[in-house]
């Protein structure tokens, strides 16, 4: 039973939005504040200025007056929904503890289902930084099988299902660091290595399983260690905790906010908004996550509707 002193903590998140973001003009100034931290440069003359502010989120550079707008050249450019809708949209998928299906969303904010689509997969693009720092120390790297019901009688490696490597940083003793996660088209060590590579910082030590397709990690300047499940006779899960660890946890995401329902050509961004998840499960502020989430929004290119329609990520030929 819910008590009378529980009952006002998710309607006070959310007063606590609308008290920040009330207007257009204050969710602008926000993002002026985040896309130049340092003060306002004129796209055209390269110029620190103090600009003027115009309607319809424009901004004056006070030296050339050429008119900027804030949204240019983000995932908010030539948006015909207000950014208060965009602003509320990402308050909600941050501060829920398992994110937001297009469904829940649309309902939530009162969008139809294609805009709260759209923004959903725009943000977790979004979600991607350019400039994270690999991997290091002891990872563990494996894969797991993402879909339906087997067809064929074929398992494992074989199975028809999308193909995800996960990579996560094993502290020994202290659980589980950072993670990556990607669909591949299969088990090669082509499709694995160039994983491992851009992932995980040299001179890291990699735990996998004996799986051939992880032979030449030693030769990509990492060290080995090989924990074979079937010779061990452990589980799965005892032998190589983190990413089985990992992999039921992504399930269970799947399962319960998106009730399993992610095609293989959108698995990847749905792998993106896990891994932006999971890397700041410790963080103790929601409202310093959505802060986050706004940052890589307005340094990211924007991001067109067919862009996302077949898959923003081409994993292999189906994507």
């Amino acid at each position: 039973m819910v008590t009378q002193t529980e009952k006002p903590l998710y309607p006070d998140i959310i007063r606590e939005f609308f008290r920040m973001f009330p207007t257009e003009d204050s969710c602008l100034e926000y993002l002026i504040d985040l896309r130049w931290k340092d003060g306002f440069i004129c796209p055209k003359c390269n110029l620190c200025s103090s600009p003027w502010k115009t309607t319809r989120g424009r901004i004056t550079c006070s030296s050339c007056q050429y008119q900027a707008s804030v949204t240019a050249g983000t995932i908010f450019e030539k948006t015909r929904t207000p950014l208060t809708t965009w602003f509320e949209a990402a308050w909600h998928v941050t501060t829920a503890k398992n994110g937001m299906s297009a469904k829940t969303l649309e309902q939530t904010i009162g969008t139809s289902y294609h805009v709260a689509w759209m923004m959903l997969h725009r943000f977790r693009i979004a979600m991607v930084n350019s400039e994270r720092t690999k991997l290091s120390g002891k990872v563990e790297v494996d894969e797991t099988f993402i879909g339906g019901e087997e067809q064929g009688g074929k398992r494992g490696r074989g199975t028809g299902k999308a193909i995800v490597v996960i990579a996560v940083e094993v502290n020994d003793g202290k659980g589980f660091g950072r993670t990556r996660m990607r669909r591949i088209p299969d088990g090669s060590g082509d499709s694995l290595l160039p994983f491992i590579r851009e992932c995980v910082a040299p001179g890291s030590t990699i735990v996998t399983d004996g799986w051939n397709g992880y032979n030449k990690v030693e030769a990509s300047g990492y060290k080995r260690v090989i924990n074979n499940i079937s010779d061990s006779g452990d589980f799965a899960h005892v032998a190589m905790p983190g990413v089985h660890r990992l992999a039921s946890l992504l399930k269970r995401w799947i399962l319960g906010t998106h009730q399993g329902s992610v095609a293989k050509m959108h698995l990847q961004s749905y792998l993106e908004e896990y891994t932006f998840r999971f890397n700041r499960r410790k963080s103790k502020s929601r409202g310093l996550v959505f802060r986050r989430l706004l940052e890589h929004s307005v340094v990211t290119s924007p991001i067109m509707q067919d862009d996302i329609v077949g898959g923003y990520w081409d994993s292999d030929e189906e994507a």
